[in-house]
């Protein structure tokens, strides 16, 4: 068999989303941005790619600008905010956590390189950061705060609609920006009830193409170009639309958003027969955080190394990870973070569901893993 278990590193791209991606590449090929017939028409899906990404987050298609990825988007809202800001001297603190995607921390921490100064919230042991610490962290002068929505690694939930509330209740300038990615079209949420100001998103995490991503921009917010060109995506982002891909997105965000509740009870029946059968095969297996997603299942075998157990297992066909496929071969900064033990961490193993996954998925999966058990020495 062949399972594939590492969904929150990348996805299947589906079927419509592909059959739409070559129609464009076959009929669609002109710029968006030339005035003929053919760009005209380009022009128009790629509007139509932008109504269905807008769709997805209960918004305003003027309000979505589509990007390279999601690395992109959290660069351009980190960047282009704080470059806007400055020219106002409003403040130069900046809340993040430290469970954060490399995407959100690096840029970060060359702010703070750069004299910005940034508190960094610590988890709860489920991977949470509180409202409270959230809280007692804002100052008058915090003029920015990034918080992911759904850790990518063990899939806890942060209340960003509480530090929305947060920020307005006391009436501080903070812009609040949350990357998204493993939350779009995954668990319910939208841009009036998360109160963010800035939401990045990425395609190849909901069954879209590798390559394109989106950032939501609030009303009344502009984060000053990261990429700087043309006058393409509203003169805010340089370089010609990849319509193929913006248009896969479009699909994928689209019909996502709609299986929405459906694909989620799925992959929470899922992950609990994974969570059953690990119990009682694996007694001495850790489970790691709350299972807020339903996506995402991360537990250890103490005593293992993830990268041995991870190759056993690809051998019998099976992709998993031990974490965020953009910390290949460190140890955990979001395990680390949570205060679980090494050998805790170096024994972690990430299992994220799809709509693809299935129940024979599972059990095949266990019953390997249950075998790499009794082969390996610890």
């Amino acid at each position: 068999m062949n399972v594939y278990f590492d969904n929150a590193a990348s996805t299947k791209v589906r079927d419509e989303a592909i059959s739409a991606m070559m129609d464009a590449m076959k009929q669609d090929y002109g710029n968006p941005s030339s005035m003929h017939h053919l760009g005209r028409n380009a022009l128009k899906k790629l509007e139509e790619a932008r109504e269905n990404v807008a769709y997805a987050f209960k918004t305003k298609a003027d309000n979505i600008y589509f990007t390279s990825g999601g690395t992109e988007a959290n660069n351009w809202a980190i960047f282009g905010t704080i470059r806007s800001l400055s020219k106002n001297q409003k403040g130069k603190h900046i809340i993040t956590s430290e469970t954060e995607h490399s995407a959100v921390l690096k840029p970060i921490k060359s702010l703070e390189e750069s004299g910005w100064e940034v508190t960094y919230l610590k988890p709860d042991i489920s991977g949470r950061i509180s409202a409270d610490d959230f809280s007692k962290s804002l100052r008058d002068d915090t003029i920015f705060a990034s918080i992911m929505l759904v850790n990518n690694e063990v899939g806890a939930i942060n209340p960003i609609g509480d530090f929305a509330k947060e920020i307005k209740r006391r009436k501080l300038p903070t812009i609040l920006h949350t990357d998204a990615v493993q939350a779009f079209c995954k668990i319910p949420f939208n841009v009036k009830g998360s109160g963010a100001d800035l939401i990045a998103v990425s395609a190849h995490k909901l069954h879209g193409p590798k390559g394109v991503g989106a950032l939501y921009i609030k009303d009344g917010i502009m984060p000053a170009p990261l990429i700087i060109g043309g006058n393409h995506e509203k003169g805010k982002r340089g370089g010609t639309e990849p319509l193929p891909a913006a248009i896969g997105l479009g699909i994928a965000a689209k019909l996502g958003f709609d299986e929405l509740k459906t694909v989620a009870e799925k992959c929470r029946t899922l992950r609990e027969h994974a969570i059953n059968l690990i119990k009682n095969n694996l007694p001495d297996a850790v489970f790691i955080g709350n299972g807020d997603s339903p996506f995402l299942l991360n537990f250890s075998l103490p005593g293992y190394k993830s990268e041995v157990l991870m190759n056993y297992l690809d051998n019998e066909g099976i992709c998993v990870s031990k974490g965020s496929a953009c910390k290949k071969g460190a140890r955990s900064p979001t395990l680390e973070a949570m205060g679980l033990k090494n050998n805790i961490i170096d024994g972690a193993l990430r299992v994220s569901f799809s709509r693809y996954s299935t129940a024979r998925d599972v059990e095949y999966f266990v019953d390997k893993l249950k075998l790499a058990t009794e082969t390996i020495l610890k």
